[in-house]
């Protein structure tokens, strides 16, 4: 029996503000079925929205639509979920795309003469819908979107944490250049690190004898230093060989570390609330979407995030499709005969699983003997930047294992487990080209 031909497709590009939405509904041919509109972006301007799409699909002949959207901010989130949901729109199958903003700049580059309009930028999504080669659709996944809120604004912290270290760290060196040179300690920001700076100014320091300076490390440092004198000698000499400056600068300084610290004190804390409060969301997952957490290094913050942002895994085709979503691909650079040894990663895709996924490779490296191995080997190839390029490279890799794992429903194996069974692919395919040498093409005889 022959099967019915599909619908028609139309495609709508919106341009989402926190105050309005304009719409853009092109036809299959590229016509626009009707001018440009726009519609408030709350809850009365998404059905007013919808209620217009129903009444046009039967005048254009459409009963499927790409809906398409740049994911620049959270203001998009509300009006895609409703889209996706309203059982307003319930004769139109319809797909909802959250487009990375460079899918769309490069198609407007290509056309100097539009500018930037709210209602240009509209039309330029519809049109990039309508070239297809899109990611993977979006879906709303309310089991996932609260820790994935969450893990979300985890990655937000940690990196507030670390802009706010370096700043401290950079001021710090005006008051105590030696503290930053000699390092003394292994975390600047430890209990003792802090106590030191706190109580001692840089004066002080020079001038404390060896062994009450040696007696407070070890008290501070609740006796897990195995040589206390060393690292009080180590203070002293940091301290006399330390830039003097003028003591205008000592209030403003001191004034600044001192805040910054108090900051970093209150990002850490809220560090540890949220992780607590993740580990919480993530035992409340079915057990099929977190077998992730049985790989070693994966612990519950980084198996949150990756579920979180993965969602469910069959939407993707395969784990290439899965990595390409993360950006880490590296697209190849050739020409004629020439093959770029170096090619740039992608990073187009989604940056929160491109950050996770990174992190877990490097916890999963230290606990996983198989990853290290993998990592030290890349580690060894690499002629620069050793440690970034292996550790992405290791991250490749994890999302084989991990695209496995969620596909398949089962725990990890190590690899002696798993010597009599098939082998799980976890090299990347194609993931980037094969380094080659510049060569020219042979004359031909004649």
């Amino acid at each position: 029996m022959a099967q019915s031909a599909p619908a028609p497709l139309a495609f709508l590009g919106r341009d989402v503000s926190q105050g309005e939405v304009v719409a853009c509904l092109l036809l299959a041919d590229g016509r626009e079925a009707v001018p440009r509109w726009r519609v408030p972006n709350n809850q009365p301007g998404a059905e007013a929205l919808a209620d217009r799409l129903a009444q046009l699909a039967p005048q254009h002949g459409f009963g499927r639509l790409r809906i398409g959207l740049e994911a620049t901010n959270l203001s998009w989130w509300p009006l895609a979920c409703f889209l996706q949901e309203t059982p307003r729109l319930a004769a139109i199958e319809r797909e909802i795309y959250a487009l990375n903003p460079k899918l769309v700049h490069g198609l407007k580059q290509a056309d100097a003469d539009t500018g930037k309009t709210d209602p240009v930028d509209a039309f330029f999504i519809a049109e990039r819908l309508r070239l297809g080669r899109l990611p993977a659709p979006f879906q709303v996944d309310l089991r996932s979107a609260p820790l994935q809120r969450l893990t979300r604004f985890r990655a937000h912290l940690a990196q507030t944490l670390a802009r706010e270290k370096n700043y401290f760290l950079s001021f710090l060196f005006l008051k105590f250049s030696g503290f930053c040179q000699e390092k003394a300690f292994g975390d600047p920001f430890g209990a003792t690190s802090c106590a030191v700076l706190e109580e001692f100014t840089t004066e002080q320091l020079a001038q404390t004898p060896l062994e009450e300076l040696a007696r407070f490390v070890d008290e501070r440092g609740r006796g897990r230093f195995a040589d206390p004198e060393a690292v009080a000698a180590t203070l002293r000499r940091a301290a006399r060989d330390s830039y003097r400056l003028d003591r205008v600068l000592d209030e403003p300084l001191t004034l600044i570390l001192g805040t910054t610290m108090a900051t970093i004190r209150t990002l850490q804390t809220q560090l540890r609330e949220g992780d607590k409060t993740i580990a919480r969301e993530l035992e409340a997952l079915p057990p099929d979407r977190r077998t992730i957490r049985s790989v070693p290094g994966l612990g519950p913050v980084w198996t949150a995030g990756l579920v979180a942002e993965i969602g469910d895994i069959h939407r993707f085709p395969n784990d290439a499709a899965l990595a390409k979503y993360a950006g880490l691909v590296w697209p190849p650079h050739e020409s004629g005969s020439f093959q770029a040894q170096d090619t740039n990663l992608a990073k187009a895709g989604n940056a929160y699983l491109r950050y996770y996924l990174v992190e877990a490779a490097n916890s999963v490296r230290l606990d996983c003997a198989e990853y290290r191995e993998y990592y030290q080997a890349k580690y060894a190839q690499s002629p620069k930047h050793a440690h970034k390029c292996a550790l992405v490279l290791t991250a490749r890799k994890l999302v084989c294992l991990v695209d496995h794992l969620l596909r398949a429903g089962v725990v990890y194996q190590p690899p002696e487990s798993r010597r009599d069974q098939k082998e799980v692919r976890t090299l990347p395919h194609a993931a980037r080209p094969r380094p080659q040498r510049r060569t020219r093409l042979a004359p031909s005889a004649s």
